[in-house]
């Protein structure tokens, strides 16, 4: 675990910018008066995510390989990032709708309803815990494959 300890430091700081992003949503009133602009909003969260594992990565090169890193060794690192980040998604999940927005999923299946989205039956069988709960897995570890892919092309840095 020692070998992976930047990895889990920043999966930490992470799931921290993540529930952090759930507060500000909830202050803004996208969980509630401004629904109808949530879908836009929450996409944003992309910039915060992909500059965790930018300044991640930077860290690693920096302080784990002096200042030279390959793709591999980037990507790797981001792999393992990812891991983690899935590892903490469904306890970020219950404490972003058990604690810090409860009347968030209920809202949402009210909203998708009435838009015309989904039928009542669509909207409570997706807008539920355990439905969020699985969705946080599946994204956390597509996207943060993604960005790891990504992001070890702007990190690695070959010896001069």
């Amino acid at each position: 675990m020692k070998k992976q300890s930047v990895e889990l430091s920043w999966a930490l700081i992470f799931a921290a910018v993540s529930l952090l992003w759930m507060i500000l949503e909830r202050l803004a009133g996208l969980h509630d008066t401004n629904i109808h602009k949530h879908a836009v909003f929450t996409n944003l969260f992309a910039i915060p995510a992909v500059a965790v594992y930018v300044f991640a990565l930077l860290y690693k090169r920096k302080f784990s390989y002096n200042g030279i890193m390959s793709y591999r060794q980037g990507l790797v690192s981001g792999i393992i990032i990812t891991a983690f980040v899935v590892l903490f998604s469904p306890l970020v999940q219950l404490i972003s709708l058990q604690l810090i927005s409860p009347e968030y999923l209920q809202n949402m299946a009210d909203y998708a309803v009435s838009s015309g989205t989904m039928s009542a039956a669509e909207s409570a069988g997706y807008f539920s815990l355990k439905s969020y709960v699985l969705q946080s897995l599946a994204g956390a570890a597509i996207m943060g494959v993604l960005t790891s892919l990504i992001v070890a092309l702007f990190t690695r840095r070959r010896a001069r």
